[in-house]
This record gives C-alpha cells, sequence and structure tokens, in this order.
C-alpha cells in the first residue's frame, strides 16, 4: 500500500477532515504509542499503520 492509497482510505472511513485529525492527534499502542502520521515518518508502511487504525476502530473486514 502507499502513502496516497493510505490517505485515500483514510479519508473514505472516516470523512476527510476527521481522517486527518486522527492520523495527527490519536495516539495507538498498537503503532508504540504514536500517531498514525509519527508511526509512518518512524517507518511504519501504510499498510500496518492502516490495519492498526482498522483494529482500533473496529473497521469491518469487507473495508480494510
Amino acid at each position: 500500500m502507499r502513502h496516497t492509497d493510505f490517505r485515500e482510505r483514510m479519508a473514505d472511513e472516516f470523512g476527510r477532515l476527521r481522517a486527518e485529525m486522527l492520523a495527527e492527534d490519536h495516539v495507538m499502542s498498537e503503532l508504540g504509542g504514536r500517531t498514525a502520521d509519527q508511526a509512518l515518518e518512524a517507518g511504519f508502511s501504510p499498510k500496518q499503520v492502516w490495519l492498526a487504525l482498522c483494529d482500533v476502530f473496529e473497521v469491518p473486514a469487507a473495508r480494510r
């Protein structure tokens, strides 16, 4: 998954504004106490970050 795909999926699932806020502000233990943006900067793959978000926000398997 590319970064652009990750951002598109975020916007589709959460809405563009909420997706941006989640990526910047929501700290997840699944990502080592990082936000999505911090995890991406630290070298996590966009797919890892997306799946962590899906787990935390209980995104149905069909939309993962």
